[in-house]
């Protein structure tokens, strides 16, 4: 069927048509894709890292297993997965965008991994791969931007293994008010000029900060991974609930 041109959704704080969400999405990571990590470590001094390892933990993820890394982006957490994995297990890095996945790959390269590793450039909502294929997924940071989350979680629960875990890893809601101003602040007023001042892009990094802010706080979220079929669905705060790591098991 025919996309409805109508149909707007949200670009950060902006409305926009749904069929051009995915390109205005792709021209931001385009942008940023060469500092993304440098920016990610400024932007939180470093504390992505301690987030990411505690996803990590969550996981379960042990040698053998086959992890799909969405958003994959620069290959942090695929980097690390595939360590768990082993050689007899698989890490996919999959993104939507092919600047941020090239700068992925060369890193992983760079790194030395290879054997147990794939790329693969994928549209969250439309996963390219059979049913019931993995026994972890995760998607850090990435959730946020895409057009569609229910479409996403679908597909998502589609090809996980029976008993596999879905991670999401996204910035929400802090539970109090006044590092939630705090926050704020330091999102509108800070960020853009980092981005300006490393990236040579206050717009992108402007962005960043609305979508976090049209991101679904933890409870929606919860119901929406709930909704979609997963079981078992809980979430953690961190850093203040700055950032929430949910997990969902496929029944």
């Amino acid at each position: 069927m025919a996309q409805d041109d109508s149909h707007t959704t949200h670009f950060g704080y902006q409305q926009v048509k749904v069929a051009d969400k995915a390109e205005r999405v792709a021209d931001v990571f385009h942008s940023v894709a060469a500092k993304y990590d440098l920016m990610n470590d400024l932007m939180s001094a470093g504390i992505h890292r301690l987030w990411k390892r505690f996803a990590l933990e969550l996981s379960a993820v042990r040698s053998g297993h086959t992890v799909l890394d969405i958003a994959g982006g620069t290959g942090d957490l695929s980097y690390r997965f595939s360590r768990l994995v082993g050689p007899q297990g698989q890490v996919v890095l999959a993104d939507i965008n092919e600047s941020m996945l090239r700068v992925g790959r060369d890193r992983l390269l760079d790194r030395g991994v290879a054997g147990n590793l794939q790329v693969a450039q994928a549209d969250a909502q439309q996963l390219p791969f059979p049913d019931n294929t993995f026994d972890c997924i995760s998607i850090a940071f990435g959730l946020r931007n895409v057009t569609d989350k229910d479409q996403a979680l679908a597909s998502m629960l589609r090809v996980l293994k029976p008993g596999g875990r879905l991670l999401v890893l996204e910035f929400s809601k802090p539970g109090n008010r006044l590092l939630e101003k705090a926050y704020d602040a330091y999102s509108f007023r800070v960020l853009p000029l980092m981005g300006k001042l490393v990236a040579d892009d206050a717009d992108s990094y402007r962005y960043l900060a609305e979508s976090i802010r049209m991101h679904p706080d933890q409870e929606t979220l919860k119901t929406m991974m709930i909704d979609a079929g997963f079981d078992r669905c809980e979430y953690y705060n961190m850093t203040g609930g700055v950032v929430a790591l949910h997990r969902g098991i496929k029944p």
